[in-house]
């Protein structure tokens, strides 16, 4: 807060005398985070997804608790590194290798707490999503090996078509749809079918995500070209298996 008390003088700052006004300042930092910092809003959406995932599985009262207490570390640390990029930019508006590092070291704060974060999620949400998981992939049964290199075979060739077609990129670089995300979500989801394992299927897809990752990071490709090529992946490879195990049976 900051008040003048005579015209043409320079404000001073007030601290909050009621407890209520320290609250709202601590609200208006949350909400300008949140407004500011995408981080921040992806950090929320993330906690209401896991929040409503545990409601939903009915976690116990400890489990709920850990879970809340590690989101709000995450948040905590997030508000803190948006702090510290506030006054990092206050005193070296321009480039400083001393902020870089404090700029630097304060998102690598928020990282740690993250990991810390999505192992506890792991860790209390497993034992309720995991086997589940495994009870879809028992569904659909262990594809054939044939059916399994067939199916990439056919992502690989209708990538290329779809880029000749489209005339943009090449077959490993660039163009729609992305064939490294493709081919790796292909490759996920054989290894889903075939293990039917959840745990090696979610590291597959992982995984397939850092691999499609890479090619946003890069700038090789769009979002929307590596949302399409996953897509085309997943579904095809689903696709074929699914017919090779009816003509199987």
């Amino acid at each position: 807060m900051i008040q003048s008390s005579e015209e043409g003088r320079v404000p001073e700052p007030v601290k909050p005398d009621r407890f209520i006004d320290s609250v709202n300042c601590a609200i208006a930092g949350i909400i300008h985070a949140t407004r500011t910092e995408k981080h921040m809003r992806n950090h929320f959406i993330s906690a209401g997804v896991v929040l409503l995932v545990a409601l939903f599985l009915r976690v116990n009262p400890l489990e709920f608790a850990l879970l809340a207490l590690s989101i709000l570390f995450v948040l905590f640390a997030e508000l803190i590194n948006t702090a510290v990029e506030a006054v990092v930019d206050l005193v070296s508006p321009g480039y400083n290798h001393l902020a870089k590092i404090a700029k630097d070291t304060a998102a690598g704060a928020v990282l740690v707490a993250a990991c810390g974060a999505a192992i506890m999620g792991y860790l209390i949400l497993a034992k309720y999503i995991l086997p589940l998981y495994g009870e879809v992939l028992a569904m659909f049964g262990a594809p054939s090996d044939i059916g399994t290199m067939v199916s990439i075979l056919i992502v690989t060739i209708v990538v290329i078509m779809l880029k000749g077609l489209l005339g943009k990129g090449s077959p490993l670089h660039g163009g729609a749809p992305s064939g490294h995300a493709a081919i790796a979500f292909s490759i996920a989801t054989a290894a889903s079918l075939n293990s039917r394992d959840p745990l090696t299927s979610l590291l597959s897809v992982a995984l397939a995500l850092m691999v499609s990752h890479s090619r946003l990071f890069m700038r090789i490709h769009t979002m929307g070209e590596v949302v399409a090529g996953s897509c085309l992946g997943a579904g095809l490879t689903f696709i074929v298996l699914y017919v090779f195990k009816f003509l199987g049976s």
